[in-house]
């Protein structure tokens, strides 16, 4: 552990040591010091600090590029942004170029994990005859599980209506499907983390013109251990599907926010 504080421009402020999650950062004459603890890895102490006096071989300050003054929207454009963001089921027939989706998981990457664990690592899926065969792997196993589920059974005759016409119920034919993996041994944290990072995606997604829908189906079946499907989707042994998403282009543009249920919430006390 190689941890550094230029005294010269150390204010001994004491922000990163109350910025610091796991209590490892003390403050001494000589600026703040590991003591006992461990650390995450998260980098607080040296992205916080006014001075840029720390540094650390952990999280180096080099692979901290400095924020712009205006870093946030408004609550008004983040309120727009959020809402306008709508499950895209309906794709046109080009696919996703590999920089745009490197970048959109680059981001992903970044989304918050239990105690910094991180460990997701991500599975790309454009094949298109592959995308084929998982629609219908997902959807065998929907048959099976509907012999003993009777939501199950709704669904699976729902998508087999759809397949009657043509229409693709799994995936509907994106050009794209994002697995998030983890490992088998973290899967109670990974499944969550997992989440987190797909949720990051699906929200920078738009920014590059591309539209996401969660593949729950294609996460429970995989996550019950389908053999059919488990041999397409390829992913290595001791690892776990955490989370799926659907991502293209959208063929159509929505034009309208909708509303969703009243807010619900209560508080503990009224606060004046």
């Amino acid at each position: 552990m190689n941890f550094t504080v230029n005294t010269e421009v150390c204010t001994r402020c004491g922000i990163c040591v109350a910025e610091c999650p796991t209590g490892l950062l003390v403050m001494t004459e000589n600026g703040p010091q590991p003591d006992r603890g461990g650390c995450l890895k998260c980098g607080h102490c040296v992205a916080v600090c006014p001075t840029m006096a720390l540094d650390y071989d952990m999280t180096p300050r080099a692979e901290q590029p400095v924020l712009p003054n205006q870093t946030t929207l408004s609550p008004d454009e983040a309120e727009l942004f959020l809402r306008r963001r709508r499950s895209i089921r309906v794709y046109k027939d080009m696919p996703v170029p590999r920089e745009d989706l490197v970048r959109l998981l680059n981001v992903a990457r970044m989304a918050p994990t239990a105690t910094n664990s991180q460990g997701i690592s991500f599975r790309v899926i454009q094949n298109k005859e592959t995308l084929k065969k998982i629609s219908v792997a997902v959807l065998n196993w929907m048959h099976m599980m509907g012999k003993k589920n009777a939501r199950m059974r709704l669904y699976a005759r729902g998508a087999d209506m759809c397949v009657k016409r043509g229409q693709d119920f799994i995936l509907h034919d994106a050009p794209t499907l994002i697995l998030a993996v983890t490992s088998e041994k973290m899967f109670d944290r990974g499944r969550d983390s997992g989440h987190f990072c797909l949720s990051y995606a699906e929200l920078f997604a738009p920014t590059l013109g591309l539209g996401s829908c969660w593949s729950g189906f294609v996460e429970y079946c995989a996550q019950y251990g389908w053999e059919e499907l488990l041999d397409l989707l390829d992913i290595p042994d001791g690892q776990k599907v955490a989370g799926a998403i659907m991502v293209g282009y959208p063929k159509y543009k929505y034009r309208n926010l909708v509303e969703r249920r009243p807010l619900d919430v209560s508080f503990d006390e009224d606060v004046l």
